[in-house]
């Protein structure tokens, strides 16, 4: 054997020292750190005895007992104290204290030495400067500073009121596991729960099961979230709802500041108005209560429920404003509206469900039936009652136009008054500068003549792409051309422009912009 090889082999075997050496070093401090767990020790008792027929091993203390162990006191009436196994049994008006942090009374108390465990039972009552618990069996596992019950209990802070089955309690964070038949009571609020974290220093609790907060004021329901019992401010993530006084209000977050009414709401925002029979989506939305608003945005829709037929309002940016009973509603930027029989386009929409008019700003145009309706502004105004479409005021440079198979009805004037029949446009007034181009066709529908007239006032009555009956009411002036002779620079009136594309012919069409 070389110099080199005796020098490796000399070097493992000092290793292998050193590892058997650190194993037995481990095992001897775990030897007597086993044999250094304190004992229980006795402070006094007003008399002391053995019986060990009746009590094995055990030191019978009557009479104002008092122990200590690391730190923990217990004092009673009587106990079993088994020094062996480091265990004592106390009956009897049991008192337990920790430092100055924790404090319990019970009828009954098991306590271990060793593993630092007790289990109390029998009106128990157990306090920290954060909370009060009482039950009926209380487990306390000091080395983890761990409280647990399985059969009832109730926690009481400085604001609040908490019930469980089944719960945990956690010392050093404060905080409650609560399982099942939760409720938590607060000034002004009940929240009910299967699962939940409660902590006893902030008031603050975090859901994970189905859970509602009831108020005076709404009622918040959520599978997941947060509610603070001091400040009032929930915040729901989870198949949540608010039911806030006459709205509903659903989305996948939903924050939720009872004190200033304030909600927001985040994806697949629903708010249903149950009073006036709408519902609103979108993607973001905000409501304040002192203000008796909302806004949504992000694809927002409006959709006035109606018996058989429904209106779906799309814009950029949506506003609901005013009481149950005058509600408006103001829609921006790029509108389009659409019910299975009448169908709009404008830059911003008012409709107030209070007096049943609807106002439609900025290049506004109707489509119902086979007519197609321009002006400055467009006022359709329904029955308050009924909620049906009743009318229709058109102001300043009203505009109809019908598609014919050979060109186009138009009837123009400065305003036109519009009736609704069954929510079909069936006859409008034309007041101011009224003109008029018709397509004349006889009851096979052949083409017999073209109609280009002016007055100031006439009343007309339409079909689909027709115009039934006409009605010159005051001077006209004009004729009738057979069709070969219809000028053709006469076949449209200045301001004609046919819209039909802009038209949205489905609910999907509305959030297509032009």
């Amino acid at each position: 054997m070389n110099l080199k090889t005796f020098k490796l082999v000399f070097l493992h075997k000092i290793n292998k020292l050193k590892n058997f050496s650190i194993l037995i070093l481990i095992v001897l401090i775990s030897v007597a750190s086993f044999g250094q767990r304190k004992k229980i020790k006795l402070i006094h008792a007003d008399n002391t005895f053995k019986n060990e027929e009746k009590y094995p091993n055990a030191i019978v203390l009557l009479g104002n007992v008092a122990v200590e162990h690391e730190g923990f006191t217990l004092r009673c009436q009587q106990a079993l104290l088994y020094p062996d196994v480091n265990i004592i049994q106390a009956v009897g008006e049991v008192f337990l204290n920790q430092g100055d942090t924790i404090t319990q009374t019970s009828k009954y108390v098991d306590y271990n030495g060793n593993t630092k465990k007790a289990v109390s039972w029998g009106n128990v009552s157990i306090k920290d400067p954060q909370m009060t618990l009482t039950t009926d069996t209380l487990h306390f596992n000091r080395a983890e500073q761990h409280l647990y019950y399985r059969n009832k209990a109730t926690i009481k802070d400085q604001t609040n009121t908490l019930k469980s089955t089944i719960g945990n309690y956690y010392l050093a964070t404060k905080k409650f596991q609560a399982v099942h038949k939760v409720e938590i009571t607060s000034p002004n609020n009940k929240l009910v729960s299967n699962h939940l974290d409660y902590y006893t220093d902030t008031g603050k609790a975090f859901l994970y099961g189905p859970s509602t907060i009831y108020s005076k004021e709404s009622t918040v329901y959520t599978e997941k979230g947060f509610h603070d019992t001091r400040t009032k401010i929930s915040h729901a993530v989870k198949k949540s709802s608010i039911n806030y006084k006459d709205r509903n209000f659903k989305a996948d977050s939903l924050y939720y500041d009872q004190l200033k009414g304030f909600i927001s709401a985040t994806k697949n925002l629903v708010i249903t108005d149950s009073i006036n029979k709408t519902v609103i989506k979108g993607g973001y939305g905000e409501y304040f209560e002192r203000k008796d608003s909302a806004y949504v945005v992000k694809k927002p829709v409006a959709i006035i429920l109606a018996d058989k037929d429904s209106m779906y309002i799309h814009g950029e940016k949506m506003l609901v404003m005013g009481k149950p009973n005058e509600r408006r509603i103001k829609t921006y930027n790029k509108v389009k509206f659409f019910k299975n029989d009448l169908q709009g386009k404008c830059d911003s929409i008012y409709s107030n469900q209070a007096t049943g008019i609807t106002k439609m700003l900025r290049n506004p145009v109707i489509w119902s039936d086979g007519n197609q309706v321009t002006g400055d502004t467009i006022y359709l105004i329904s029955n308050k009652e009924t909620s049906k479409l009743d009318s229709l005021k058109v102001i300043n440079n009203a505009f109809v136009i019908q598609k014919d198979s050979s060109g186009y009805n138009q009837i123009k004037g400065k305003n036109i008054l519009g009736k609704f029949i069954e929510n079909n446009l069936k006859n409008i007034l034309v007041n101011g500068n009224g003109e008029v181009i018709n397509y004349l066709r006889n009851d096979d529908k052949d083409l017999v003549g073209i109609l280009k007239m002016k007055c100031s006032e006439i009343a007309f009555e339409l079909g689909k792409n027709s115009i039934n009956y006409i009605d010159f009411l005051r001077k006209p002036d004009g004729q009738t051309y057979p069709p070969s002779k219809f000028p053709e620079e006469s076949k449209l009136y200045k301001g004609f422009l046919w819209r039909d594309k802009e038209r949205p012919k489905t609910i999907e069409d509305i959030f297509i912009y032009d």
